[in-house]
């Protein structure tokens, strides 16, 4: 993988997952790209730089396509997705799914998460102290994409399950045994009640777009797209909800002028998304020729990079300050997701379903505190969310 030196970055141990941010600005200062070790990864080019992930993010010359290379990660019954492909299959595909996410399809949206939030307020109204993940950010955030998917509501406690399983799975076992046996079982016995009676629903659409027209999606092809909907629907909106309430609740003055202006509850969202972004790195491109980052050249043939979101976001080039929290700094042109051509489908509906959740629980709690002066960030390489957020109901 080229002559430069490698940065051992399984040498940091569990600093690498507690504290990403001062070990990306450490890199940062060393240069905007590094050939590095990582756990899961193995040696791997990561870039760093906020100009330089931009760019990569844009560049067709990057491949997406390294389908073959991780195929041991899923199983043969799935087919490719937008997160694994290039124009024009990719191009194709998100058509497919784009008009689902459209304007008017989130606006209509609104009253459910709405409904859907207040369920979950309800749920928690008497008692005095819970976990924001447990009990609130993580049963919205699954809901609303079993609505949006039109899950049924007897399947919805499997459903939960599931979700949690794909992005999280148990101790001792892989993503790819999580996916196989009953998931696939049961996304099989959906699609034919899709078939045998038409709704007005995100795999509803898909199943149609499955059986016609030249666009037709293959049987391997719709697992996929289920189950990307299904593990990255709601994994993004859950750590913004909970890392939204978070950062304001270690913030009072910002709170309070939130609560007086709910118009800055916008700067809000894209703060928290751009300071804590829901996920650490893109996934993975690919070289198709030599690929130049400022001095370093990137071998050709397929080399995988990984683009690092999460620091390009931090990058003090680009945001003044980067590490402090600033309702105010309206941070345009932040990549929390991704951008160009597979900018994330949802991001609409996530912040849509981020404001509706902060700002109704903030206004059916007035008195929320942080329950303790600890938290606990997940400790993994891809997402980075709270695992848990004790907080008090009642102050």
């Amino acid at each position: 993988m080229g002559s430069q030196a490698v940065v051992d970055l399984t040498a940091y141990g569990e600093r690498l997952t507690a504290e990403p941010y001062a070990v990306f600005a450490e890199l940062r200062e060393q240069g905007p790209v590094h050939l590095v070790r990582l756990p899961d990864y193995g040696e791997i080019w990561l870039i760093v730089g906020y100009d330089e992930v931009n760019a990569a993010l844009n560049d067709p010359a990057l491949s997406k396509n390294g389908f073959r290379a991780t195929r041991h990660l899923v199983p043969d019954a799935i087919g490719e997705t937008m997160l694994t492909s290039d124009p024009p299959q990719h191009t194709r595909l998100r058509r497919l799914v784009s008009k689902e996410f459209s304007a008017r399809r989130l606006a209509g949206m609104r009253p459910v998460i709405q409904q859907i939030t207040d369920a979950c307020l309800d749920a928690i109204a008497d008692a005095d102290e819970v976990d924001l993940i447990e009990n609130y950010s993580l049963p919205l955030s699954i809901t609303v994409i079993a609505e949006l998917l039109g899950v049924p509501q007897l399947d919805r406690d499997a459903f939960h399950r599931w979700s949690q399983e794909i992005v999280t799975p148990p101790a001792g076992r892989t993503r790819a045994e999580m996916i196989r046996g009953d998931l696939l079982d049961y996304l099989d016995r959906l699609v034919q009640q899709k078939r045998e009676a038409a709704s007005d629903d995100l795999f509803g659409a898909l199943v149609r777009a499955s059986d016609e027209g030249e666009d037709a999606l293959s049987p391997s092809e719709l697992r996929a797209m289920a189950l990307l909907l299904l593990s990255a629907g709601h994994e993004t909106t859950l750590n913004l909800i909970a890392t939204g309430v978070l950062m304001l609740m270690r913030h009072p003055r910002q709170l309070e002028e939130l609560r007086r202006d709910w118009s800055l509850l916008d700067g809000a969202i894209e703060e928290t998304l751009r300071r804590d972004a829901p996920l650490l790195f893109s996934t993975r491109r690919f070289t198709t020729g030599p690929y130049p980052v400022g001095t370093t050249v990137i071998p050709g043939g397929g080399t995988p990079m990984l683009l690092a979101l999460a620091s390009a976001n931090r990058d003090p080039a680009q945001f003044e300050e980067p590490d402090a929290f600033d309702i105010h700094r309206n941070p345009v042109g932040h990549l929390a997701f991704g951008h160009g051509i597979h900018h994330c489908l949802g991001a609409p509906l996530a912040r849509i379903e981020g404001a509706i959740a902060i700002r109704s629980l903030l206004e059916r709690f007035p008195d929320l505190s942080l329950a303790t002066g600890q938290w606990d960030w997940q400790r993994t390489l891809t997402i980075r969310g709270l695992a848990t957020l004790p907080v008090s109901l009642r102050g």
